[in-house]
């Protein structure tokens, strides 16, 4: 891969929105999971929700792309000044140079979900200003993030589970290479619904405390919503000090199980070695690993012999996903935006629910925060159906 800039992001989750809250939570071990009480769910779980969702508008010319999804896609687009940030590179480029890559697994299906119930109790019928294709459909996310941004480019959504916003990143470098589009917006966003909640605890997948990723008596994942994108562009002939660059995407799908990794981590280690050949780099050059890290008992384990087995038992490694909750289709940006703050900034998160490490797995696990420099970081996103990706982040050379 020729680096791409990521010369601006902007994050939203239920530990805060934009990038100084996030870091706040991180450094103060402030995670996001309360009591489930989202709209009519029954559950003995935590869930990761956003405060002040509710309350955000979409501009009025948008108001038909009006869903949770997109509310909080909005949101993202607001903080840290990344919509602006955008319109600077739109006038840099043109609009038609821009494009949109986005992901997201649960799109709109909360507007379904409510229009269903609200059908009409004779013909049942869905209320007449229900709209599939600008909230429920998951190509309703770029049109409306594309129209919010006055973008041009080429655009696509991803879905591909909780691989879904790592994803994109790799298709963003494709397209930049050849010569699509000279810079674009990826991430996504990914909100609760019944479909979800219900579905996963279906699958008695769903813990009752909050998630405990790598802990001996982890008993599933805390779900949770969240958004973010970033700004990838070519790489100036002499990038600025302290710019991070994508140095390398990878991505498999081990075909295993529908929804359950493979035992011996096969998919998880060819995407983070895809992504260190992609780089040119050796395992002992990445200084950190976000896990994906679900706290699943399988789950965890896959990734542990996946992580040990190439990167041997060395290198830190842990998963926020204790902060955040498993974010879905959106955890790959989120996480990516937290891997990139740890090399801004030095700041190795531990993981504020892990008590006690289960001893069969062998990686070098943080429970709690470690500082330092690091110049390249791995961030690992893992879904359903055996879809996997690896993205490595680092300095300017």
């Amino acid at each position: 891969m020729h680096p791409l800039a990521v010369s601006h992001m902007s994050i939203v989750s239920s530990i805060g929105a934009g990038q100084d809250a996030t870091l706040d939570a991180l450094r103060n071990g402030r995670g996001g999971l309360k009591p489930c009480s989202f709209e009519t769910v029954m559950l003995d779980t935590h869930i990761g929700e956003v405060e002040g969702l509710d309350d955000v508008r979409l501009p009025a010319e948008l108001a038909g792309y009006e869903c949770r999804n997109n509310r909080l896609a909005d949101m993202a687009l607001r903080q840290d000044g990344f919509a602006e940030a955008v319109a600077a590179a739109r006038d840099r480029y043109g609009a038609h140079r821009v494009g949109v890559f986005l992901g997201t697994s649960t799109s709109g299906i909360l507007s379904a979900e409510l229009a269903f119930r609200a059908r009409d109790p004779r013909t049942g019928a869905l209320p007449a200003d229900f709209s599939f294709a600008t909230t429920h459909s998951t190509g309703s996310l770029a049109d409306f993030v594309r129209r919010r941004l006055g973008l041009e480019g080429p655009a696509f959504v991803v879905s591909s589970a909780c691989a879904t916003t790592s994803k994109v990143f790799a298709n963003a470098a494709r397209m930049i290479a050849a010569g699509m589009c000279d810079a674009a917006v990826v991430g996504g966003a990914d909100s609760l619904c019944l479909t979800t909640l219900y579905g996963f605890h279906s699958l008695e997948l769903v813990s009752p405390t909050p998630c405990r990723p790598f802990d001996a008596q982890r008993s599933g994942v805390s779900l949770g919503e969240g958004a973010g994108f970033a700004l990838l562009e070519r790489v100036a002939s002499r990038p600025a000090l302290g710019s991070v660059h994508l140095l390398g995407a990878g991505e498999s799908n081990d075909a295993h199980h529908m929804s359950t990794p493979h035992p011996e981590g096969l998919g998880a280690r060819l995407a983070m070695e895809r992504a260190l050949a992609d780089a040119g780099l050796q395992p002992r050059d990445i200084d950190y690993v976000n896990l994906h890290g679900t706290a699943t008992t399988y789950g965890d384990a896959a990734e542990d012999r996946a992580i040990t087995e190439l990167l041997g038992t060395r290198t830190p490694v842990s998963s926020t996903k204790g902060y955040t909750g498993h974010t879905l289709g959106a955890a790959g940006i989120v996480e990516a935006i937290v891997s990139i703050l740890a090399l801004r900034t030095g700041l190795i998160p531990g993981s504020p629910q892990t008590r006690n490490l289960d001893p069969a797995l062998r990686s070098r696990y943080l429970q709690a925060n470690e500082t330092g420099r690091m110049d390249r970081v791995m961030t690992n996103s893992f879904g359903f159906g055996g879809s996997n990706s690896s993205l490595i982040f680092g300095w300017a050379a």
